[in-house]
C-alpha cells in the first residue's frame, strides 16, 4: 500500500515567486510521553536557466518562525530545527530542483537524547539519501523519507545500547520536506502539521479557512496500531504500550520495538497553492489544548488584527507571524498545558 495520502488537488497555479535565500543554524530545544519513572560563463548561464525555472514552477516563498516553552515540566525535551534553504547541506541537486526547505519538531520522553539527535541529524541523513535524479521524483522522495526515518533509529538506538547504563529515551517526528511547491510531510507520534488554505466560500463571496491535516497520529489505541503491537506479543493497557508509552510510533525507544513500536513514518504530501497562507507544526503539548482549526483560527486572528511590536530589520508581516508564534505558544501555556510546547509556523507566499 501507498503510504502517500496525497491532500486535495490546488484548484489554482503557482504564480511567479521569489525563492528565500537565508538558511538559518539548526535551533534546538530539548514534553513527555512516558509515565515518570566569482563564476565562469557556463556558470552564469546555468545560473540563469536555473531562476528562468524558479519563475517558471511558481516556487513559493517560505519563512520559518518558532516558539518553545518549558511549561511546567522539569525540562525541555523538545528539539526542532528550521532550514528554508537545505541546499547548502546537498553536495548535488537535480538542476529541475530549484528550491528545498525543511522545517522539523521532535517531541521527547523518557529524556531529550532521542529528541536531540534527531534534530541534530536527521536532515543531513535525508540530503545524503536524497534523490539525483529527478524521473519519477515522488516515488525517490517517498522511498529517501523512508529510509531516512529507519537509518535515523538504528543510528540512535545504536548509539544508546553502547551506553552504560543504555539510553531508553524515545521522540515523536513531525518533519516537512518541501521541494519546489510540493510539501512532504513525515511523522511519528502525536505530534502534527496543518495547513491553513484560503477558499472562495461562494462566487463573489468572502473567503474562508480550511484547514487540512498534513500529518497522522500514531497511538495505540488506534485500531491497526494495536493489532500490530499485540501481533508482536505487546499488549495495551490505559491506552500506552505495556501501560507506559503512550504513542506506538518512535524513535528510539529500543526496549519497545521487540513488541511492535516502529520508526516507519506516514507520509503526505500536497502542492501549495496561492490560496495558502501558512503552516503550523506543533508538539502534543499544543494540541492538547488547541484543535486544529482552533490554533489556524487563533494564528490568523493575530495576522489580522491588532498592532505588533517588531524585531529590528522585520517586515509588518514578519512581525505579525512572528507574534502569532510567540502568542499561540503562550496561550497554549496559559490554557493549562502542564508539558512541554513547540509550535513552529511557516509563512507562504507567492
Amino acid at each position: 500500500m501507498d503510504l502517500f495520502d496525497d491532500l486535495p488537488e490546488p484548484t489554482q497555479t503557482a504564480g511567479e515567486a521569489s525563492v528565500q535565500k537565508t538558511c538559518p543554524s539548526p535551533l534546538e530545544d530539548r514534553g513527555s510521553k512516558r509515565k515518570r519513572d566569482a563564476p565562469d560563463d557556463d556558470e552564469v548561464v546555468e545560473e540563469q536557466t536555473l531562476e528562468e525555472k524558479k519563475v517558471c514552477k511558481g516556487v513559493p516563498t517560505l519563512k520559518g518562525y518558532v516558539a518553545a516553552r518549558r511549561g511546567e515540566r522539569e525540562e525541555m525535551q523538545d528539539a526542532h530545527i528550521l532550514l528554508s534553504d537545505m541546499k547548502t547541506c546537498l553536495s548535488t541537486l537535480p538542476t529541475t530542483v530549484s528550491r528545498l526547505a525543511y522545517f522539523a519538531v521532535f517531541d521527547g520522553h523518557g529524556g531529550a537524547r532521542a529528541s536531540r539527535f534527531a534534530a541534530e541529524h536527521l536532515h543531513h541523513t535525508l540530503a545524503l539519501k536524497f534523490p539525483k535524479e529527478t524521473e519519477n521524483l515522488d516515488k525517490l522522495v517517498k522511498k529517501c523519507l523512508l529510509d531516512t526515518f529507519r537509518q535515523t533509529d538504528e543510528d540512535f538506538l545504536k548509539k544508546a545500547s553502547s551506553q552504560k547504563p543504555a539510553w531508553k529515551d524515545g521522540s515523536t517526528a513531525t518533519c516537512m520536506l518541501v521541494v519546489d511547491d510540493m510539501v512532504y510531510v513525515a511523522n511519528l507520534g502525536d505530534s502534527r502539521a496543518v495547513l491553513c488554505r484560503m477558499e472562495q466560500e461562494m462566487q463573489g463571496g468572502e473567503r474562508k479557512c480550511v484547514t487540512l491535516a498534513l500529518s497522522k497520529e500514531h497511538n495505540p489505541t488506534i485500531y491497526e496500531e494495536r493489532m500490530r503491537i499485540q501481533r508482536a506479543g505487546g499488549t495495551v493497557r490505559d491506552g500506552r504500550v505495556l501501560g507506559v508509552l503512550e504513542v506506538s510510533r518512535s524513535i528510539g525507544d529500543g526496549q519497545y520495538k521487540r513488541i511492535g513500536v516502529i520508526s516507519t513514518p506516514d507520509l503526505r504530501r500536497c502542492q501549495l497553492t496561492p490560496n495558502d497562507r501558512f503552516i503550523i507544526l506543533g508538539c502534543d503539548g499544543l494540541f492538547k489544548v488547541f484543535s486544529a482549526e482552533d490554533a489556524v483560527k487563533y494564528v490568523l486572528n493575530v495576522l489580522q488584527n491588532g498592532s505588533v511590536e517588531r524585531k529590528e530589520g522585520q517586515t509588518e508581516e514578519e512581525g505579525h507571524y512572528e507574534a502569532a508564534c510567540q502568542r499561540l505558544a503562550n496561550e497554549a501555556v496559559r490554557r493549562g498545558c502542564a508539558d512541554n510546547v513547540t509550535v513552529i509556523l511557516v509563512s507562504v507566499s507567492f
